[in-house]
């Protein structure tokens, strides 16, 4: 049995990379990687089913990644964001968890665990 099967959507390359290998080093898949709104909700749209988790950066390009966290939350599938803010701008999704740029590998390892796979 392997680990997490992870959508990470993060709109900085070299982010996405570090995240990527973290993610890797913590046994999860990351059967994907979006780097915007647009691209995470053509990918879920396209994904059938085994997707355990996502990583979400809150802010993509200027835009909030509310619409993709929104899908993944009508389709029961848990999520976690990351955000160098330290908050999200708004009052939504109050009960995911928010993992603070840089990221810290011992709560972004809590996050995955709690995505189950």
């Amino acid at each position: 049995m392997g680990g997490p099967r992870v959508l990470l959507v993060e709109d900085e390359g070299l982010v996405a990379m570090m995240m990527e290998d973290l993610l890797a080093d913590l046994g999860c898949e990351v059967v994907g990687s979006c780097d915007s709104i647009a691209s995470a909700l053509e990918w879920l749209d396209g994904a059938n089913d085994g997707l355990d988790g996502a990583v979400l950066d809150v802010n993509l390009g200027g835009e909030l990644v509310y619409p993709v966290a929104e899908v993944l939350a009508a389709r029961q599938i848990p999520f976690a964001f990351t955000t160098g803010y330290g908050m999200l701008p708004e009052n939504r999704f109050e009960a995911v968890t928010i993992l603070t740029k840089p990221v810290n590998l011992a709560k972004l390892e809590a996050a995955v665990r709690a995505f189950g796979g």
